[in-house]
């Protein structure tokens, strides 16, 4: 006979947890009369189980037998064996589990206390929902207990809780087949969509013509690495990038930068924009006119989507956490990371004493899987080897010159080389061309597109890169400027979204640390 208290033989499946009965004083949830209806629809009709195979589980059902009587049906299923009340009962005697599951009357009385299986999938979902309760009951009651712990590491408790959640919510989610009909159009409503973008850009647009040629954007769900040697420029390509999406296209961005603070990266931002020498600027040694420059190219940046972070050592369990909640609150659609040898891995990678191969390969898997779970293209910059400088020839970067992990290359959807020839003495290509001021991105992996170099024009005093054909030069003269200089209290800038200038008590050499005329900086 069935065993009538719920409570007896009872247990959460799937996680090590806290006994729930005792610790809430209650029982977790569950439905125990559709568990038994649905397992007796099953044994009465043929294709039962064909609805509900992909929203139950054996961990679905909360009570013991329940379990094994389900199982015995999709082991029957497996084997494409009919299903009914006499084979689950044969099931279960060969292996060995009739009595767990409470006896052959019990399974005859199953199929007795329901007529058909019309509702199955109406009581399988609900039967689903009481086990995804009784899941995130474990779940708070395991971080309860893990909290107390004064030995607990806290982003790590903050990731797994996180990562738990999203669990359920992923194995749970039921995604049903489609027929051609459906699927051709949702295909042509796409293609219409894509008619309608400029240039056929499908991702984040870079702002450079040629490259958005070739790739069609920053795709989605895509880890790009970004590799060149130092003086490159690698940190002011990708501030270019993240400007033209942030500032031209008005897409939410963010980048976390290890090596710079958020103050030298702005500054940078407002050389590029207000195409001021980046070296007066770090002096303080701004004309009048430059000025009333700078207060007028900027006022669009101050505006712009961009988010800067730039805590040190981060480590990809606390990179995880910042960007969902950047996810969540502003929906950023772009990631860069500055650079990738300066995170640290988790402990359970051997991020403290441990092969750094190892530790480089945990942080780009970590990159690869954060951009697939946010859906949002993730730009790493990358160190190459000392490699590079050694060898003869034009030095061009290859992918054996990746630092430290083979992996980089494997977890990347894309990996492109920044190369300036003219650092190396190069100042003609081989069809006789210039490379002054020439900069190339050199696409070494591409796994949705094709391989191409592309050049664009490099301004090293602005610290930004452009087109190659649309190096204009900035005059003075041919705007006019206000000289009132505007202010965050004023309104004219928008700063809920912006980075925003911290002073310094020290900041005389800064010419921005001290705000306008004791006013907040407008950015």
């Amino acid at each position: 006979m069935a065993e009538n208290n719920p409570g007896s033989r009872d247990r959460v499946i799937g996680r090590k947890k806290p006994d729930l009965n005792t610790n809430l004083g209650k029982l977790p949830p569950q439905a125990l009369d559709l568990e038994e209806a649905v397992l007796g629809a099953l044994m009465l009709e043929k294709e039962a189980l064909t609805n509900v195979v992909d929203l139950l589980k054996t961990e679905s059902f909360y009570k013991e037998a329940h379990k094994v009587i389900y199982q015995a049906i999709l082991e029957l299923f497996s084997e494409s064996q009919p299903i009914d009340m006499l084979t689950v009962t044969n099931q279960l005697r060969k292996t060995g589990k009739l009595e767990i599951a409470g006896g052959a009357f019990f399974i005859t009385e199953l199929t007795s206390r329901v007529s058909s299986a019309a509702n199955i999938e109406y009581h399988a979902r609900i039967i689903m929902e009481q086990s995804m309760k009784r899941e995130m009951i474990s779940i708070a009651s395991e971080i309860q207990r893990d909290a107390y712990e004064d030995t607990t590491d806290v982003f790590e408790l903050l990731d797994k809780m996180e990562q738990s959640l999203f669990e359920i919510s992923e194995k749970n989610i039921r995604k049903n087949y489609s027929d051609m009909r459906s699927i051709m159009k949702e295909a042509i409503l796409e293609l219409e969509a894509k008619k309608g973008q400029k240039d056929g850009l499908t991702g984040v647009p870079s702002g450079f013509t040629a490259l958005d040629r070739v790739t069609s954007g920053w795709q989605k769900s895509d880890l790009v690495i970004i590799a060149a040697r130092p003086a490159m420029g690698k940190t002011a390509f990708v501030l270019s990038v993240l400007r033209n999406a942030a500032v031209d296209h008005e897409r939410p961005v963010a980048i976390f930068s290890l090596e710079m603070s958020s103050i030298q990266l702005v500054n940078r931002l407002i050389s590029s924009e207000a195409e001021l020498d980046s070296e007066k600027i770090k002096k303080g040694t701004l004309a009048e006119y430059e000025w009333q420059q700078l207060v007028h190219k900027t006022g669009k940046l101050s505006k712009a989507p961009l988010f800067v972070d730039d805590t040190p050592a981060l480590s990809i369990l606390e990179l995880r956490a910042k960007c969902r909640k950047l996810k969540a609150q502003h929906d950023i659609q772009l990631i860069v990371i500055d650079y990738l040898q300066l995170m640290s891995g988790d402990s359970k990678s051997g991020g403290s004493g441990g092969n750094r191969e190892q530790e480089i390969a945990s942080i780009s898997r970590g990159l690869k899987k954060l951009a697939k779970e946010l859906s949002v293209p993730v730009i790493a910059l990358s160190q190459l080897s000392r490699a590079v400088e050694t060898r003869g020839g034009d030095k061009r970067p290859q992918l054996s010159d990746l630092r430290e992990s083979g992996a980089i290359e494997q977890d990347a959807d894309m990996v492109m080389f920044l190369y300036r020839p003219e650092y190396y003495g190069i100042t003609e290509d081989e069809d006789g061309h210039s490379t002054m001021g020439v900069g190339e991105v050199i696409i070494a992996k591409h796994r949705n597109g094709s391989l191409e170099n592309v050049k664009l024009r490099f301004i090293g005093k602005y610290t930004k890169f452009t087109d190659l054909e649309m190096n204009v030069p900035y005059k003075p003269q041919d705007v006019s400027y206000s000289t009132k200089f505007p202010s965050a209290a004023s309104g004219d800038f928008e700063t809920g979204n912006t980075i925003r200038l911290q002073s310094k008590a020290n900041g005389d050499d800064d010419p921005l640390a001290g705000g306008w005329g004791g006013e907040p900086a407008p950015f």
